[in-house]
């Protein structure tokens, strides 16, 4: 099970919950993904790190985060997506926080599909080298590579944000400007960038918004990418409520070093305290 330097509880009163799905039959390249749950949780161990978060908060005191397991991805697609949803769903009608560990991106329709029965109107900031808004991908329309295009055409959110945009095709680009998505291409990102979100906010980040450098172990290498240092400034940046979290495409298989899923627990890490410090009790200075 996971540990997050040890601040991670078996308990059903929570704030925040993990859980896994390992799915990787919509990727349209390799397969692998199945076993990002898995190399995350491993790579969070408290033997390696420490609870605290580079802002300041205790995952092991503010918060009260457990993790559910992975749950049962198998057989066919259809239902697989209906379980998916209807697990994302439980967690979110506990008003607590999900956090997902993919498995393939394709995993990010059915879990948006649970935030907007809670949460309407919905934004979400979308990490990636790819904008995942192919009409359909080799005649799948579900595959990894189309999730965002699903999402926006059933209007499940009202803002689309991309960041770290570089394998942009002209169709993507059509179905971008048609559903008013903000792509953020990576020769665009010169400095500093501070993103504020009027609306509650998903994030969603594909392990290949990291420049092959940090994060080889994903199923696309693209260079040019975003650096750890980069993503985390991002996310530390921030102006949200953030109401859910999804890692998705780590390979395992193609990052013995283990730097991929490192990568993918800070990020997890960062996000987590942030929400823990938003919901800090406030003086009444503060107030």
């Amino acid at each position: 099970m996971t540990d997050f330097g040890g601040a991670v509880k078996q308990t059903e009163d929570y704030d925040i919950a993990i859980i896994g799905i390992p799915f990787d039959e919509k990727s349209c390249y390799l397969r692998g993904a199945s076993k990002g749950p898995q190399a995350i949780r491993a790579a969070s161990t408290g033997r390696a790190i420490n609870p605290w978060t580079e802002l300041g908060a205790n995952l092991d005191e503010e918060i009260i985060l457990t993790d559910l397991g992975d749950m049962d991805a198998s057989g066919d697609f259809f239902d697989a997506f209906s379980r998916i949803e209807e697990n994302v769903l439980k967690i979110l009608e506990k008003n607590a926080v999900p956090v997902v560990l993919g498995g393939d991106h394709s995993i990010s329709y059915p879990v948006v599909r649970a935030f907007a029965r809670k949460f309407e109107p919905l934004d979400i900031l979308h990490f990636d080298a790819h904008p995942d808004l192919y009409e359909e991908m080799r005649g799948d329309r579900y595959s990894h590579a189309c999730p965002f295009a699903r999402i926006m055409e059933e209007g499940l959110a009202q803002n689309l944000v991309q960041v770290g945009i570089r394998a942009a095709t002209g169709q993507q680009r059509t179905k971008a400007s048609e559903h008013g998505v903000r792509m953020i291409e990576m020769k665009d990102i010169k400095g500093s960038l501070s993103l504020e979100f009027s609306n509650p906010l998903y994030i969603s980040f594909d392990m290949d918004a990291l420049d092959p450098a940090f994060a080889p172990g994903v199923a696309h290498h693209e260079a040019g990418g975003l650096s750890t240092r980069q993503a985390l400034d991002i996310l530390h940046a921030l102006d949200a409520r953030i109401v859910g979290l999804d890692v998705v495409e780590v390979y395992p298989d193609r990052d013995k070093s283990g730097i991929t899923a490192a990568a993918a627990v800070k990020i997890i890490k960062e996000v987590v305290g942030g929400i823990a410090i938003l919901n800090r009790p406030r003086s009444e200075e503060e107030s």
